[in-house]
């Protein structure tokens, strides 16, 4: 994968993110929304705090993956 498009991925990624977590988007992806989503499918179970939750946690290993892809190159997917 090229720089461009690996910055444009974490970009978009940490837009979502940032919508979910600061701009109320947790409380609108409750119930069936959040099941198709997030990357589970128990997740349409989840409460809005337990969506802010995953997708920190999510955030935060998204952005260590990206930066050890800015370092290793062949850790890029694509």
């Amino acid at each position: 994968m090229s720089l461009g498009a690996w910055l444009l991925w974490f970009a978009l990624n940490s837009a979502f993110f940032y919508w979910v977590l600061c701009r109320g988007g947790a409380a609108w992806l409750e119930g069936w929304r959040a099941g198709l989503a997030l990357d589970t499918w128990y997740a349409s179970l989840w409460s809005a705090e337990q969506i802010r939750l995953y997708v920190l946690l999510q955030w935060i290993v998204h952005t260590i993956w990206f930066v050890l892809g800015l370092v290793q190159p062949e850790w890029r997917w694509g």
